[in-house]
């Protein structure tokens, strides 16, 4: 049967029509996928940006941002400005982008433990607790664990320590040996009213007494944390981090004697402003991207190791630690190095994402200074997360390492904003939810 012309003309012109708009729709959607790849990312990643953040960081009015001085506040307010200029939402429903804590500071006074009438000595308890006086029965509600033998003390003891109970561990006495290094434990309390006894005995007593008693001292800390929430995978986490602190006023050198940590590691923290920019503006994150500014790194990582406490590891997709990026690599301009390298295959997915850019990652040549656990991805990595530092710092050479002289005008501001564009885009189809890198082993970690 045949139709009639002005009908086939009819349909022919709204094909036409049709086709006409699908053509428009897929050139907006190619013109707005390279304005994001190509022009945001050279408009938002810049020079002139990287220098104001980094010249703020890095001024002698920050004094060089020692943990527990005035000054590293004023460097957290700063940060937690720039968090809310770009937008960001807080953590967990914060009202501040400060997450504040307090570091608390047990020193040991007495101890005794009872366990169905028996007595046993100071040497066979282990107590972590923010009370200056503690007493513990049956009637106290705490549950019990145990460390058996064979198992890595540590490990086992960190496990516990992350669960939020009261709990009274018990030790076999096969790892007697090691009970007493304990003690250590108590060097990075964070303020809590959860209790953890050590014990070192075998089987759970009917009836039992523990009492100790401390004298507390604390120290508050802050971290700046902002978050980017996903889109359809918000429960998967991305971290970005750096840390803000450095070794503040020291021992003058040439009549200088603020230690500015331009490169160490306010390199690092103006990094993570920057990729905020960026994935803010860029607004198509399925993952939820967390950006972390931590304190106290360089008195011993307890900023980080609070905030990862904060977090299920399982559903830490991936961390880009960010940590003295300022000066050249080894190999030169557009090139930096991944602790840990091995322990997964994220540097892998970060290389392939940057084909063609002429940027390269290499693996960490210097690991015999062990890196991977100098830094703020340790705790998690020992949680099995793909948690890596990302650096350029010659680590056999670097010349203003921990020194008055290492100040703004000894980076190369243009290499770093390289870097961090390269950082960006590396870490896209991890942060697209389309790769996940495979997990640190926990057992390499033993």
């Amino acid at each position: 049967m045949q139709l009639p012309i002005a009908y086939c003309q009819l349909t022919i012109i709204k094909q036409y029509e049709k086709m006409k708009k699908l053509c428009m729709m897929g050139l907006l959607l190619i013109t707005t996928s390279f304005l994001f790849a190509q022009v945001k990312i050279d408009d938002l990643i810049n020079v002139k940006e990287v220098e104001r953040i980094e010249k703020t960081l890095s001024s002698d009015d920050m004094r060089g941002r020692r943990t527990f001085t005035p000054d590293i506040d004023k460097a957290a307010n700063f940060i937690a400005g720039e968090f809310k200029k770009i937008g960001l939402q807080t953590f967990n429903g914060s009202k501040t982008y400060k997450q504040e804590f307090a570091m608390v500071h047990p020193k040991f006074i007495s101890a005794s433990v009872t366990f169905d009438g028996n007595v046993l000595g100071e040497k066979n308890i282990v107590v972590i607790t923010c009370q200056p006086d503690l007493h513990i029965d049956e009637s106290s509600g705490y549950l019990f664990a145990n460390i058996r033998e064979g198992e890595n003390l540590f490990l086992a003891a960190s496990a516990v320590m992350r669960t939020n109970k009261n709990v009274i561990i018990l030790v076999d006495e096969s790892l007697a040996s090691n009970f007493s290094r304990l003690t250590n434990l108590k060097r990075s309390i964070f303020k809590t009213d959860k209790n953890f006894v050590f014990v070192l005995a075998g089987a759970v007593p009917k009836k039992f007494t523990i009492d100790a008693k401390h004298e507390i001292s604390e120290q508050p800390l802050t971290n700046v944390v902002g978050v980017l929430p996903g889109k359809n995978k918000r429960d998967e986490y991305v971290i970005f981090s750096g840390h803000y602190d450095h070794l503040g006023v020291g021992r003058p050198e040439n009549g200088d004697s603020i230690y500015n940590g331009a490169n160490d590691d306010a390199a690092g923290t103006t990094a993570v402003i920057m990729l905020a920019k960026y994935f803010k503006a860029l607004g198509n994150n399925e993952r939820t991207i967390v950006f972390a500014a931590f304190t106290a790194e360089e008195i011993g990582g307890y900023g980080s190791q609070y905030f990862s406490r904060q977090f299920d590891p399982g559903k830490v997709a991936a961390m880009f630690n960010i940590e003295m990026i300022g000066t050249e690599s080894k190999w030169g301009k557009n090139s930096a190095y991944i602790t840990g390298y091995e322990k997964t295959n994220m540097g892998q997915i970060l290389q392939k994402n940057l084909e063609g850019t002429g940027f390269t990652f290499y693996p960490d040549p210097y690991t015999g200074q062990n890196l991977f656990y100098r830094s703020d991805n340790a705790t998690l990595a020992r949680l099995g997360v793909p948690a890596h530092t990302i650096s350029t710092s010659k680590m056999d050479s670097e010349p203003n390492y921990h020194k008055v002289s290492d100040q703004i005008e000894t980076l190369d501001l243009d290499n770093m904003a390289m870097i961090i564009r390269s950082i960006a885009l590396s870490s896209k189809t991890i942060v697209a939810g389309r790769d996940t890198p495979t997990r640190v082993k926990v057992e390499e970690l033993k």
